[in-house]
């Protein structure tokens, strides 16, 4: 009879599940804060590592999920109190932006990681579904993959604010092209073997360009209460549109979060659309972190660098071992963007920004040598002038993606 019985949770398993998982909260989390670094970099290294990790590979998967989770939570933080404008200058400034110059960054902060964890919860109904709906899609999808791109480079020009921002997204989607098609498949020697130019041209497209910004700044006004003003109605909505369109964007190559984001702002309510935009863009990145990992195990295609890495160590597909691994991690991103998140407004806010931005700076040229060399701090250059662009011409940079969109509509 007790040789029937059977431990329901082996509490070794486990044990060292919660470890990885807690080790990659805090590499999420370091990624998360600072500006130009993404989950992406250090899943890549763990990838590399992996074979010389005594573990079971499934750990390490779980370490690499639940990184991209909390910093899809976090990158929220950085965001909203680097590159934050003169006050003369704010109507031109990101939606978050606008609410941190009106003191209300401490709101914006919670209605991000409202929406990170709505996304989490509606995975749960629309895992199914979309992914059935991708699943018979995918071969259309591949055969017209080009042409789907191009509506998609059409959408976010043709949703430009006026005809220069429009043209300059033109002229940014087209130099960011030309750059994927000059860098991505360089193989620089680099002191990391798992290196490569994504994060040098990532770093350089949409963190440097933030903290060169900062330069000089005022920094963070005083902000006031966390008291969330927005109806319950126009969250629920925000965070719904934003989520499908993350989960529906995980299943195609080339479109990132943020032109989900762009795709779900039409059912952002007008009444309160800065809020909404907060509560739609990091519901976006979320879903598109998590859906990513389904289209890995119904596609057999990585989406993300996360998924890249975890494919690349071998990493057993246990879904729901790993659905519970996001949703842990998610409860973990959704306390630390509230613990950490007021008081990364306050010191920045206190803090020389100068020296606060040549620092972080410095960081991104050593993480870019690191991956990719010589040649990647020479990407990291040129992608952050570049990144430096859209702003000038009252664009989006969310044009810049074309350093993956353009290689992937032609070949």
């Amino acid at each position: 009879m007790d040789a029937l019985v059977r431990p329901v949770v082996d509490p070794t398993f486990a044990a060292g599940a919660l470890a990885f998982l807690l080790g990659g909260v805090a590499l999420g989390t370091a990624s998360g804060l600072v500006p130009g670094l993404h989950a992406n970099n250090f899943a890549l290294l763990l990838a590399g590592f992996a074979p010389s990790v005594p573990a079971d590979p499934l750990f390490v998967g779980v370490a690499m999920l639940g990184a991209g989770v909390v910093h899809s939570f976090l990158d929220i933080v950085p965001a909203l109190a680097l590159g934050v404008p003169d006050a003369a200058t704010a109507v031109a400034a990101l939606p978050g932006h606008r609410l941190v110059i009106a003191g209300r960054g401490r709101e914006a902060l919670r209605l991000s990681a409202v929406g990170s964890g709505l996304a989490v919860a509606l995975a749960v109904p629309l895992a199914v579904p979309i992914t059935w709906l991708m699943v018979r899609w995918y071969p259309a999808l591949r055969a017209h993959l080009p042409l789907l791109l191009g509506g998609v480079v059409a959408l976010l020009v043709l949703t430009e604010s006026s005809r220069r921002a429009a043209v300059g997204g033109l002229l940014a989607f087209l130099a960011s092209a030309a750059l994927g098609f000059a860098t991505l498949d360089a193989d620089p020697a680099a002191p990391l073997s798992t290196g490569g130019v994504l994060a040098p041209l990532f770093a350089g497209l949409f963190g440097v360009p933030v903290l060169v910004d900062a330069l000089g700044g005022e920094g963070v006004p005083p902000q006031a209460d966390a008291r969330v003003a927005m109806r319950a109605r126009d969250l629920g909505t925000s965070a719904g549109a934003g989520s499908l369109a993350g989960a529906v964007v995980g299943y195609v190559p080339g479109v990132s979060a943020a032109i989900a984001a762009v795709a779900a702002m039409p059912a952002v309510p007008r009444a309160s659309a800065d809020r909404g935009f907060v509560v739609a863009t990091s519901g976006a990145s979320t879903a598109n972190t998590v859906f990513a990992l389904f289209a890995l195990v119904a596609l057999g295609t990585p989406r993300t660098g996360v998924t890249v890495a975890i494919d690349r160590a071998g990493v057993p597909f246990a879904l729901p071992m790993l659905l519970v691994a996001a949703a842990t991690a998610a409860c973990f991103g959704f306390a630390l963007v509230v613990l950490v998140g007021d008081p990364y407004l306050r010191i920045v806010g206190n803090a020389d920004y100068t020296r606060l931005s040549v620092g972080v700076l410095g960081l991104l040229g050593l993480v870019s040598y690191a991956f990719a060399g010589a040649f990647g701090v020479g990407v990291l250059l040129v992608a952050g002038a570049l990144g430096l662009f859209p702003p000038r011409v009252g664009a989006r940079r969310v044009h810049l993606m074309g350093v993956l969109i353009g290689p992937l509509m032609v070949g």
